[in-house]
C-alpha cells in the first residue's frame, strides 16, 4: 500500500474573504506559520519518503517547515505544478462576497463537473480533478507500494482528491470540508484507495449550534440572523470555495 498524507497550506491574510488562486506574493501570516510550526511538530515522527508541495508560495513555505522538524527522517521538499491551487481565471484576486452574486457561484456550488472558470487561464474543476488525481497516481508510481509521503497543496485540490478517493462524484464534493494546515490521510492499495482521515486539524470538535461552527469563507456569510440563502449572499449551505479560512 501506497500512504498519501495530504495537507493544506496554513492562513494568509487573504484567506476565506479574497480567492487569491495563483497570485503571487501571497505568504502565510503568524497564524499560517503557527499551524505549520504545530503540524510539523505532530508529524516528525512519522516517517516520510517525500514530500511534494504546490508550487505556491504559502505551500511551499508549509511544506517547509514541516521538513525542517523531521525526527532523523530528513526529506528534501519536491515541487510540483499539478498541485497548483485552481485556476480561477477572472475570479482570481476578487472578493468572496462579490463573487457569491455571480451566475456561476450557484454552478460551482450545486454542479461543480459542469463549472469552468471565465477568462485567461481559467480552470474547469472536472479539469483540476484530472490533473490532482493523475500526479497522486503518478506519484504512488515513482515511491512505490511500500511509501509514505506527503503532499502540501489547497484546499478545493484535497477536496477534490478526496472525492476520488472515496468514489464519489465531483458534484458531491462540496461536501468535504478542508481547513488550513489540515491533515488527510489516503491509503492506496491495488484494488482501491482507503480514506482513513479527513480534515484533521488537532481542534476540538465546534459545539453543536454554535453560531459560524465548522463554517468560513464562502460558507460563513450565512450564519448571520436572516440571511438564508438570498439572492446574492452566501448561504449557510454554501460550500467554500477556494478554501477558506477553518472553523
Amino acid at each position: 500500500m501506497t500512504l498519501v498524507l495530504l495537507v493544506r497550506h496554513g492562513l494568509t491574510a487573504a484567506t476565506g474573504t479574497v480567492l487569491t488562486g495563483r497570485m503571487p506574493g501571497i505568504p502565510l501570516d503568524d497564524r499560517g506559520r503557527e499551524q505549520a510550526r504545530v503540524l510539523g511538530a505532530r508529524l516528525a515522527g512519522v516517517h516520510l519518503d517525500a514530500i511534494v508541495t504546490s508550487t505556491l508560495e504559502r505551500c511551499r513555505e508549509t511544506a517547509a517547515a514541516i521538513a525542517a522538524v523531521r525526527d532523523g527522517n530528513q526529506v528534501a521538499v519536491q515541487e510540483d505544478e499539478r498541485f497548483a491551487e485552481v485556476g480561477y481565471g477572472d475570479w482570481t484576486g476578487q472578493p468572496l462576497k462579490r463573487l457569491a452574486k455571480e451566475p456561476l457561484w450557484r454552478v460551482v456550488q450545486a454542479h461543480p463537473s459542469a463549472a469552468r472558470f471565465p477568462g485567461t487561464g481559467g480552470e474547469s474543476l472536472a479539469g483540476v480533478q484530472q490533473r490532482a488525481v493523475a500526479a497522486i497516481r503518478d506519484w504512488n508510481s515513482r515511491l512505490g507500494p511500500k511509501a509514505a509521503y506527503l503532499v502540501c497543496s489547497h484546499g478545493d485540490i484535497i477536496k477534490s482528491i478526496l472525492a476520488d478517493s472515496l468514489g464519489m462524484h465531483l458534484d458531491m464534493f462540496q461536501r468535504i470540508q478542508v481547513d488550513p494546515c489540515s491533515l488527510s490521510v489516503v491509503r492506496y492499495t491495488p484494488l482501491r484507495p482507503f480514506v482513513v482521515r479527513v480534515n484533521d486539524t488537532g481542534a476540538a470538535v465546534p459545539r453543536t449550534g454554535s453560531a459560524g461552527a465548522g463554517q468560513s469563507g464562502a460558507g460563513q456569510a450565512g450564519t448571520e440572523a436572516g440571511q438564508g440563502n438570498q439572492p446574492g449572499r452566501r448561504g449557510e449551505d454554501d460550500a467554500v470555495v477556494g478554501g477558506g479560512a477553518g472553523g
